[in-house]
């Protein structure tokens, strides 16, 4: 599985949010991507997956141009999962309902298989117990979890992850990355935007940083942190050592 961004431009009305992004991610790689807010990050996620079309360029997986009219967009999101800040679990159904949901309907899977797979999931991450509750009983780090699972129980190639410990408590970010590290380390392709900057030192193959709208920087992590070669990216690294958080 490749994924591969070549010289993607979106804009918002007469705002210009992507400005000629060029990424490429292998097979089994995770990429974060850091940069202050506004940079492009969840805009660049968002097009990967469908939800918003580009206006120039091209976005491709495994050299199909995924970006172009008449792509049937379900299908490539049956490749592609992604995970937001706010977990968006319907309130009204138990956890087990809403990860089951998307595999019943959307890949036509049998209740009962559905279920027994995201019994298994659920269990891996720590939430068999929890199956039958429902979103306001739990942690919103137990949510969080449980919206992973969702994403990834149609087995898809690349999992995308915007900003997820974001809008939880500081006591509640640890139990969320360290299931995120544990798909790190069994292979899952991922691309993360995060403010995470120490989880992205410690898990990513490669951190991007982008600035207006473009991947001015591109290195593994080691690198990156230590040796930026780009001044807004030291400047950008400076105010996160100065604030703590890396």
């Amino acid at each position: 599985m490749t994924l591969e961004l070549d010289g993607v431009h979106k804009a918002y009305g007469d705002r210009p949010v992507l400005n000629g992004i060029d990424l490429t991610v292998e097979d089994h790689e995770v990429v974060c991507l850091i940069g202050p807010s506004g940079c492009g990050k969840s805009t660049l996620l968002r097009c990967v997956d469908l939800l918003d079309s580009i206006d120039a360029g091209e976005i491709r997986l495994d050299g199909e141009t995924i970006s172009a009219k008449g792509v049937d967009a379900n299908a490539i999101r049956r490749r592609i999962g992604i995970v937001f800040q706010s977990y968006n679990l319907f309130p009204h159904m138990t956890v087990l309902d809403n990860v089951t949901l998307g595999p019943r309907r959307a890949l036509g899977m049998a209740r009962d298989e559905a279920e027994a797979r995201a019994m298994e999931m659920l269990g891996r991450f720590g939430l068999g117990d929890h199956a039958d509750s429902y979103p306001n009983r739990i942690s919103g780090g137990q949510n969080q979890r449980a919206a992973i699972v969702r994403a990834l129980i149609g087995d898809p190639e690349i999992l995308l992850l915007d900003e997820v410990t974001s809008a939880l408590d500081p006591e509640l970010v640890g139990e969320v990355l360290s299931a995120i590290r544990d798909l790190a380390a069994g292979g899952m392709t991922m691309v993360l935007a995060t403010h995470e900057m120490g989880f992205a030192r410690d898990v990513a193959d490669r951190v991007c940083f982008l600035h207006e709208g473009r991947v001015l920087e591109s290195a593994p992590p080691a690198t990156l942190f230590t040796d930026p070669q780009h001044e807004r990216t030291a400047q950008f690294l400076a105010r996160v050592v100065e604030a703590g958080r890396l």
